[in-house]
């Protein structure tokens, strides 16, 4: 038997769990158990996995101390192995150095631009930078919460100072409103499309 403790968003638990997962898993012998933050963890369990979607400096090292006393347990993902995930600017850049469009013309990222603080800045940073308007606003810091995917479009350069740091400014690429989703678990890759005003739509 393995039991998996997650901590997840109720967004989370709501599009993850679904019955027919919770079903096959209790088919393989495995329980997801819910952690309750209000406690320690080490008053909860014993778990064999802890599968977490917060990224608080609490709940952080809640899980570094757990984690010392019961290194057996397997942590996903470590807060340090996605800390630079949590970085909008950063997350870009490792996609950039991959140099894809080498290998495939039609794989690029967005320019981008980070601002820090004072929005009556913005305009004369965008001009300086070469950007082209209209520019996607998206907050500094993913950390989970429904403000940190609170998108904005600038559409002209009036707009600009309107705006609120920190955030990264990226010139706009019509996709089509569609998205590509792509999963990887050790050798195994699985991509899918969706709508990107749809998040009901999954594989």
């Amino acid at each position: 038997r393995l039991v998996v403790g997650y901590a997840l968003t109720k967004k989370k638990v709501k599009s993850f769990l679904q019955p027919k997962l919770l079903l096959l898993a209790r088919k393989k012998g495995i329980s997801f158990i819910p952690i309750d933050e209000t406690r320690p963890l080490s008053e909860q369990g014993p778990f064999d996995i802890i599968l977490h979607k917060k990224t608080s400096k609490e709940w952080q090292r809640f899980l570094e101390d757990y984690h010392e006393v019961h290194p057996e347990v397997t942590v996903l993902d470590p807060p340090n192995a996605i800390e630079h995930l949590n970085n909008r600017q950063s997350m870009l850049e490792e996609v950039a150095d991959l140099n894809l469009s080498s290998f495939y013309e039609e794989v690029c990222t967005p320019r981008q631009l980070v601002i820090m603080k004072d929005p009556s800045s913005i305009p004369t940073a965008v001009a300086m930078a070469g950007l082209t308007l209209p520019l996607v606003a998206k907050p500094l810091v993913v950390d989970g919460t429904s403000k940190s995917h609170e998108l904005s479009l600038a559409y002209d350069e009036a707009s600009l100072p309107m705006l609120d740091p920190p955030l990264v400014l990226q010139e706009f690429v019509n996709h089509g409103g569609i998205l590509f989703k792509v999963y990887i678990i050790g050798e195994a890759i699985q991509s899918f499309m969706r709508c990107s005003k749809c998040r009901s739509c999954r594989p």
